[in-house]
């Protein structure tokens, strides 16, 4: 279990929190690209960190974002004009670029030294964006020139290759959404098929199931860029099967589920607000059609999304939520699945995270409660690996290796058979490495037929 102190820490994101300054040091993964489908459209209302701040796409095609707030009067930037390069106030029409230069200030006269005061003055918070492979990133931190852009895989290939990205909001604090990827051992329980030739429910994927009734062993490496592990699963007489997955500062994880890569992606809006962002892509060649069907409704087998507001802890919303139970089926639990909510992306997950609270009742889990166990491993030391970043950074300013070495990014997640007396670690390099020419490693599908 972890102190209340760690927790907080651990979990709280807003400005002047140690979790929010360490999340600050990166580039964040903020909204698809298809928010913001033309030039000169209207602006959209974001919040990350518990930073509220609007984006939008100017004159040239840039995406932009800067505070809501405008620097004159507090009026909301969200009902600003978007035109000629530039964002202007609806109230008394202040007009900023996407730098967060003051372009025009029609309130004061052309010429006069209060006018010039402001020019040279005056500033709104602008967040660098850069856009890539349909995702739009921006940065949050301090520094004036923004540290290196990430090279994930799924960053680097072509745009053709790459999956529009899955965006699902989780009602609940980024960390306890997160350690669900953290954790290979809730496959044999809550995504887990009844028996083996269970068919599919009449919704969602067919569940997994593991060949073995041995417990999956845990054997953690901690890195520099984060963490990675394998779940081990006896495979046949002299082989293991191991799940092999990465945890990314700050808050990025790839897991083995095919012959893709990935990054998933717990971005929090607030302390009890997180988007999951997945992104996957074929780094071999163009997308296969089969790869193309959810990519305009992930989650159209359980209704799709909820209509939003302009509040943007309304966006991706799915309409399977906890206020219906996820779409829980009984009966469907009775004969086919362990759970009886469809599993459908990471509906299941998140129906067994956003539950957790804190005696307050907010959706903050207390740690303090808990009980860890041996199948506990990875979140155990990933927990660990966020603690020490984060007070290194409070205590001496030192961040991750990774913000500012980007080469830490170029990992993958991994499905291998091996034989058991060989070590792991080395004879999965290859297949851990997103440079190393080869496929996708997924030699035991996550769905075993």
């Amino acid at each position: 279990m972890l102190s209340h102190e760690d927790n907080e820490l651990l979990c709280r994101v807003g400005p002047g929190t140690p979790m929010g300054a360490l999340m600050r040091q990166y580039w964040i993964p903020c909204l698809p690209s298809s928010e913001f489908p033309e030039p000169d459209g209207p602006a959209k209302r974001m919040m990350l960190l518990g930073e509220s701040f609007v984006m939008f796409r100017d004159t040239n095609g840039d995406m932009g974002a800067v505070a809501e707030a405008c620097p004159h009067r507090g009026a909301s930037m969200y009902f600003a004009r978007n035109e000629e390069c530039g964002i202007r106030c609806q109230y008394h029409g202040w007009k900023f670029d996407r730098s967060g230069t003051l372009v025009d200030i029609p309130t004061e006269n052309p010429g006069s030294r209060a006018q010039q005061h402001f020019m040279n003055t005056v500033r709104i918070r602008a967040y660098p964006c850069h856009e890539v492979n349909h995702m739009i990133w921006v940065y949050m931190g301090d520094r004036e020139t923004p540290p290196p852009f990430p090279s994930f895989e799924i960053n680097t290939i072509p745009p053709e290759w790459c999956q529009r990205p899955a965006i699902m909001m989780e009602e609940a604090n980024w960390l306890q959404n997160m350690e669900g990827d953290l954790d290979s051992v809730h496959l044999d329980h809550l995504h887990r098929r009844l028996y083996a030739d269970a068919p599919a429910p009449p919704t969602g994927m067919r569940g997994f199931w593991n060949p073995s009734k041995s417990l999956a062993k845990l054997d953690v490496e901690r890195t520099e860029y984060g963490a990675y592990y394998s779940s081990g699963r006896p495979w046949e007489s002299d082989q293991t099967w191991h799940r092999i997955n990465q945890f990314i500062f700050p808050f990025h994880t790839m897991i083995s589920v095919g012959a893709t890569i990935n990054l998933r992606s717990f971005v929090p809006l607030d302390d009890t607000h997180a988007m999951l962002i997945s992104h996957s892509g074929n780094p071999m060649g163009p997308l296969p059609e089969f790869l193309s069907v959810r990519e305009d409704d992930p989650f159209g087998e359980v209704g799709g999304y909820q209509e939003r507001t302009n509040d943007p802890r309304s966006y991706f919303v799915t309409k399977a939520n906890k206020r219906n139970d996820y779409f829980r089926d009984l009966e469907v639990e009775k004969d086919l699945m362990h759970c009886g909510i469809p599993f459908v992306l990471n509906l299941q997950d998140r129906a067994m995270t956003e539950l957790m609270c804190n005696d307050a009742g907010e959706p903050v889990y207390d740690r303090t409660q808990e009980h860890l166990g041996s199948t506990d491993a990875f979140v155990i030391a990933v927990r660990a690996q966020l603690l020490a970043a984060t007070k290194r950074l409070r205590d001496t300013g030192e961040a991750p290796a990774n913000v500012d070495d980007v080469s830490w990014d170029r990992v993958r997640a991994a499905s291998v058979v091996l034989p058991n007396d060989v070590d792991w670690r080395s004879h999965s390099k290859l297949a851990r490495s997103a440079d190393s020419g080869d496929p996708p490693s997924d030699d035991v599908p996550l769905i075993i037929d």
